[in-house]
C-alpha cells in the first residue's frame, strides 16, 4: 500500500468557457496542474509528480488565479490536455488499493468530476482517502470546526517553508510533511463515492441567476468607488466559487 499525497490548481473563467451547451454548473473547476508525492508505509517519499495541463474548457486563465498561482495562459499553451495527463497519473498512482490523503475535500471531488466531464474510467482511482485538514486541528487541540489553511498549519507545526504556496507540488510536499506529524491520530481512511456527491448535486434548488450589477454596485457603494475590470472579474469569480459549497466549514 501506498500514500498519494496529491493537490491540484484549479481555473474556472466563465466569460472564456469554450462550450455552451451545457448549464454553466455542470461546468468543473477545471484542472491546470497536479502535484503529487508516492509515500511507501514508512513514509517515504519513493516519487513525485508535477504535471501543468492544458486547458480545454476555458481558454483563460482567471487574473485572480494567475495572482494566486503565477499560472498564465500562455504558460498552458504548449502543455499536454487533460486524458494525457489523467493517465500519466493513474500510471504514477500503481493501482486504487493506495490511499489518497488531501487538504481539503475539494481536490478529491474535482479529480473525479474532470474525469467524469473527459468520459475518463475511475476504476484505478483510489476510493479511499485521509482527509489532513481537519486533523490538524485535533492535534493542535483547537476545535475541528475551525479548519486551518495550508499556510498556517505549516507556520504552526513549525515546517520549514521551503517552497512558495498555491502550486500544486509544493502544496502536496506541505500536506505530506503534515500527515507525517498527525497520522497517529488521523484514524482510519474512508470511502469516497463519487456517485454520493452526484445525487446530491443532482437534488439542488433549481438554478438562480445572479443579477451582477447589483454585486458590482454593493462593492462600489462599500468602497466609494468605480470597481475596475479587474476587480470585477475578481469580484464575480469569487461569487461563484462561493457558491459551489466547496469552502465551508
Amino acid at each position: 500500500m501506498h500514500f498519494i499525497i496529491f493537490d491540484l490548481e484549479f481555473n474556472q473563467e466563465f466569460s472564456s468557457l469554450q462550450h455552451s451547451d451545457k448549464n454553466i454548473s455542470q461546468y468543473p473547476f477545471e484542472i491546470i496542474q497536479i502535484g503529487a508525492l508516492k509515500l511507501d508505509e514508512e513514509f517515504n517519499t519513493i516519487a513525485t509528480f508535477n504535471r501543468y495541463v492544458k486547458p480545454t474548457i476555458y481558454t483563460k486563465i482567471s487574473p485572480f488565479i494567475t495572482e494566486l498561482t503565477g499560472i498564465t495562459t500562455e504558460r498552458l499553451l504548449t502543455e499536454a490536455l487533460f486524458p494525457e495527463i489523467y493517465k500519466a497519473y493513474e500510471a504514477f498512482i500503481g493501482g486504487n488499493e493506495s490511499v489518497f490523503c488531501i487538504w481539503g475535500k475539494s481536490d478529491i471531488k474535482e479529480l473525479f468530476k474532470n474525469a467524469e466531464y473527459h468520459q475518463l474510467s475511475t476504476r484505478l482511482l483510489p476510493r479511499l482517502f485521509i482527509n489532513v485538514q481537519p486533523y490538524v486541528s485535533k492535534y493542535l487541540s483547537i476545535s475541528q470546526k475551525k479548519l486551518l489553511r495550508l499556510q498556517h498549519a505549516v507556520e504552526l507545526l513549525n515546517i520549514p517553508m521551503t517552497y512558495a504556496f498555491h502550486n500544486a507540488l509544493y502544496d502536496a510536499y506541505y500536506t505530506a510533511e503534515i500527515f507525517k506529524r498527525i497520522y497517529s491520530i488521523s484514524g482510519q481512511p474512508v470511502f469516497y463515492d463519487p456517485s454520493y456527491v452526484a445525487v446530491k448535486l443532482r437534488q439542488r434548488q433549481p438554478k438562480r441567476t445572479i443579477d451582477t450589477d447589483k454585486l458590482l454596485q454593493q462593492f462600489e457603494k462599500m468602497y466609494a468607488r468605480n470597481m475596475t475590470e479587474e476587480e470585477q472579474e475578481i469580484i464575480k469569480l469569487a461569487y461563484k466559487m462561493g457558491k459551489t459549497n466547496q469552502f465551508l466549514k
